[in-house]
């Protein structure tokens, strides 16, 4: 497996499915190799529907030279400073919310608003908290999702059979907003023109770092802007045949730590 020589600067990595392992975790083999990097003045991104603290409590020992693109690109931050966000409207947030409630009645659904500063949720029962806990740090139960007042970046809803089926119910909001199948059983709702790409391209402009000297992995449909992002774009083994259409180049499976090895022989 060979690459074209080139100048990296910055590498964005989805997580589920793409640098976590198949029990969920963090390759052992990661931490020497972010050292690596580190030092060769390379750019650490992991790129998730995952929120922030979420994404800082997993690198807590690397998070002051990391870059985080979290909730699935709606909010950016580098070094501890915010690079781009992207609140939803309070009116389209209380909208939804109902239409959700609505959905509730028929269909099994946990609902969690992700804010700038917490994630909340309203649905309180163990099956659905144990979901939400697996990706939000920081989570709050709240009586009412309508009453939060932080700053919404995203509306994340877990559907308990197909997450695609739940999408088709609401396909009308894509006409004013991002609605994004990230997972087997999670639909992230987010502005329009909000995705990992754009994300992805802002921070390029923050840093000052070309689509050239950019690397990025990815497995499923949510990363599907982020390949067209980055000149060495990787879908792993496991990817969605979408993502793998859409990338350059091909990385092994998760489970064969793909994203590791890749990267080490990017480093040559």
């Amino acid at each position: 497996m060979t690459f074209p020589a080139a100048d990296l600067r910055l590498i964005a990595v989805d997580m589920d499915g793409t640098l976590l392992d198949g029990e969920g975790r963090i390759p052992d083999a990661l931490w020497p190799l972010l050292d690596r990097l580190h030092d060769r003045g390379i750019r650490f991104a992991p790129a998730s529907g995952r929120q922030l603290a979420t994404l800082q409590e997993s690198f807590a020992a690397h998070r002051d030279d990391m870059v985080f693109i979290a909730e699935n690109g709606a909010h950016v931050v580098s070094g501890g400073e915010e690079v781009s966000s992207d609140a939803l409207d309070r009116a389209f947030v209380a909208m939804l919310l109902d239409r959700l409630r609505n959905l509730g009645a028929e269909r099994d659904l946990g609902v969690v608003l992700c804010g700038k500063q917490s994630a909340y949720i309203e649905r309180p029962d163990e099956a659905f908290r144990r979901e939400a806990d697996r990706y939000y740090a920081r989570l709050e139960l709240v009586e009412d999702l309508s009453a939060v007042e932080d700053q919404v970046v995203k509306i994340a809803v877990y559907d308990f059979v197909e997450a695609a089926d739940l999408a088709s119910r609401i396909d009308d909001l894509r006409g004013t907003h991002q609605v994004v199948v990230s997972g087997h059983h999670w639909t992230d709702i987010m502005n329009q023109g909000v995705n990992k790409g754009v994300a992805l391209r802002r921070l390029q402009a923050s840093l000052g770092v070309s689509a050239a000297q950019t690397a990025v992995f990815g497995d499923y449909l949510n990363d599907l802007e982020m390949m067209d992002a980055a000149e060495l774009s990787f879908a792993m083994a496991n990817a969605h045949p979408e993502v793998a259409a859409r990338a350059k180049h091909r990385a092994p499976a998760n489970t064969d730590h793909g994203v590791i090895t890749t990267i080490e022989r990017l480093l040559g």
